[in-house]
């Protein structure tokens, strides 16, 4: 058991991912369903009874259950990793990267997996804060109901799908998260 925990733990190779990625879609595929994590909330939010207050979330949740698991394992899945089953060697960066963020003033302690100069609730609190979590969290649902998805839905179900819609989403996502990068990072942060 403990041998089996400790191949667990260790790196696997990107390709290992992918093949589940392709597995999941293909059957997904086959049962006529489509995967996204926007719409996984968009069903929590309805048997929530949020169809009482917006017109979005007025529909047959219950057709959609399915993705209520999914949201639910997610969650515990990644409660359970990093319980049981977490490496304790600290996130190996590279070189530029750690030089890229010491260029920001954001610090990564012993290798974890977020800087926390930025994870944590005295950040928050900041003017900086609040304009990358509170104004970014805002914008990413909007940009997701706008989208008709999420970064998962269209490029994973969407392009899986051959969905010219889901292609210009994507190439958007990558415009933008390169444009956050490059241009609004160094704004905010010097």
């Amino acid at each position: 058991m403990n041998t089996l925990l400790n191949i667990i733990r260790q790196p696997w190779h990107w390709s290992i991912s992918g093949a589940m990625i392709v597995l999941v879609m293909f059957l997904l595929i086959q049962a006529g369903r489509s995967f996204g994590v926007s719409s996984s909330f968009r069903a929590l939010c309805a048997a929530g009874g949020a169809g009482k207050i917006a017109e979005y979330f007025r529909f047959d949740w219950k057709k959609q259950n399915w993705q209520l698991v999914f949201a639910m394992g997610a969650i515990l899945g990644g409660f359970l990793s990093q319980q049981f089953l977490a490496n304790p060697d600290p996130v190996a960066l590279s070189e530029a990267t750690l030089a890229d963020l010491h260029t920001l003033a954001i610090s990564n302690p012993a290798g974890s997996l977020v800087p926390e100069d930025l994870f944590n609730f005295d950040f928050l609190l900041t003017t900086r804060g609040i304009l990358m979590f509170v104004g970014g969290g805002f914008l990413i649902g909007f940009g997701t109901r706008w989208a008709g998805g999420c970064t998962s839905g269209h490029a994973i179900s969407g392009l899986a799908n051959l969905q010219p819609p889901s292609l210009v989403a994507v190439v958007g996502f990558f415009i933008g998260g390169l444009a956050a990068t490059h241009l609004l990072y160094p704004i905010l942060f010097n």
